[in-house]
């Protein structure tokens, strides 16, 4: 079960500038600088914008929209949806950052979910 949104992506032509950027114009705080994982958001928010730059010069990666879920259960809520039909472009991985899986609505559009 989806309990909230943990980062949403924006594109931006430099991360660490635009990263500055929010910081220094909008009062955003910098929570990672790790390779391109950079994200900003307000204090305390739970959710990050994750700057994105352009994936070979067109925005994300073809489908993705750049939207994560937080699940209590990536296991559970894999089974679940798949239950229901929904179609998973990645069963559940688990990197060395983080474990997720990513499901597809009926046009296309990717997103993530992952544990937290």
């Amino acid at each position: 079960m989806i309990q909230s949104i943990i980062d949403v992506a924006v594109v931006v032509s430099k991360a660490e500038k635009s990263a500055e950027w929010y910081r220094d114009k909008l009062g955003l705080e910098i929570r990672a600088r790790e390779g391109h994982w950079v994200t900003v958001a307000p204090k305390g928010s739970d959710v990050v914008l994750h700057l994105c730059e352009p994936f070979e010069g067109n925005g994300p990666e073809p489908g993705n929209t750049g939207i994560a879920f937080r699940v209590k259960s990536l296991d559970e809520t894999y089974a679940e949806f798949s239950k229901k039909g929904v179609e998973f472009t990645v069963k559940p991985t688990k990197e060395e950052w983080g474990s997720y899986a990513m499901f597809k609505d009926p046009d296309g559009n990717e997103f993530w979910i992952m544990p937290g």
